[in-house]
């Protein structure tokens, strides 16, 4: 059994620049890793290139086939189990300030699409206080170890601290009310700037424990169980975030929003909760994003 994940073009010249300087598939997976690209995605994608200059399939364009997930050994993953949604049932969800109207649901993996979490006033103001902090989003180069610049990373991003201002506070309040979990649980909130052409690679938001940081962020604060992505304006075209495993895509449109969830009480993780940022094609793309944790976050 497979799936479609498709990747950003300058994901595909990235890798292929690499190969033809001299890097090993191995650096090239290991550095997609380092930036949070899901580690099977990652893999698929190095491998159809290596096929292809091989001579042995025809050259990826922007899509890869993604095997199942395997165990280490090789063997497949059991199922994953979908117990009891977090979010809460319902056409809609009451929080302090207002009431969230619940426009769509799925529950393999379980994903919603929310409508008016946030107005077009907070939206303004969020971006203003992001914009002069944003930096570009970075890359691991395979030669040197370093933090370069990439195309493959084409975001520019900033966090808030915890209740900076009254705004984050009161949007804090109201988002992890959404996300059923404590304040406390929540990482800080994160505004991300897509420029035109801009998108991310297929990843998860889960920790997956393959570097002693992520190992470290888990013991501290426990496994991430659950993400809010909060569009804050509206995107002409593209800009999509797509679930390839199971075809979803989620358009952005200001103040409505997407929920996942990924991490259950056993311990598994959900790989259908695969998903990537399309490239933007017209106007430009600004999110917010809140991640939850099993425990209290404690930051390194």
């Amino acid at each position: 059994m497979t799936s479609v994940v498709r990747f950003p073009s300058a994901l595909g010249d990235w890798v292929r620049r690499h190969l033809d300087d001299g890097a090993s598939p191995d650096e090239l997976c290991h550095a997609l890793r380092e930036r949070a690209i899901a580690p099977e995605a990652a893999q698929a994608i190095v491998d159809g290139f290596v096929r292809a200059r091989h001579g042995h399939a025809p050259m990826p364009v922007d899509q890869v086939a993604l095997p199942t997930p395997a165990a280490p050994g090789g063997t497949p993953l059991p199922p994953y189990r979908h117990g009891e949604p977090r979010l809460r049932p319902g056409t809609s969800i009451a929080t302090h300030d207002r009431l969230v109207r619940v426009a769509a649901r799925a529950a393999q993996p379980l994903l919603a699409v929310l409508n008016g979490v946030i107005d077009a006033d907070e939206c303004e103001q969020l971006i203003a206080l992001a914009r002069p902090r944003l930096r570009p989003s970075t890359l691991v180069d395979p030669h040197t170890g370093r933090d370069v610049v990439s195309g493959l990373r084409s975001s520019f991003g900033m966090f808030f601290r915890r209740a900076e201002t009254p705004l984050i506070a009161r949007l804090e309040r109201r988002l992890a009310e959404l996300m059923n979990l404590p304040v406390a649980h929540a990482e800080g909130l994160q505004v991300l700037h897509y420029p035109p052409g801009a998108g991310s690679a297929p990843h998860y938001d889960f920790l997956v424990p393959s570097n002693p940081a992520n190992q470290a962020s888990i013991d501290r604060s426990g496994q991430r169980v659950s993400t809010l992505v909060t569009y804050l304006n509206d995107v002409p075209a593209g800009g999509e975030t797509v679930f390839p495993a199971v075809g979803w895509a989620v358009s952005p449109q200001r103040g409505h929003a997407v929920y996942f969830e990924y991490a259950n009480a056993q311990g598994q993780l959900d790989h259908a909760s695969l998903h990537a940022s399309a490239a933007v094609l017209q106007g430009e793309k600004w999110v917010a994003t809140t991640w939850m944790r099993e425990r209290p976050f404690v930051s390194a």
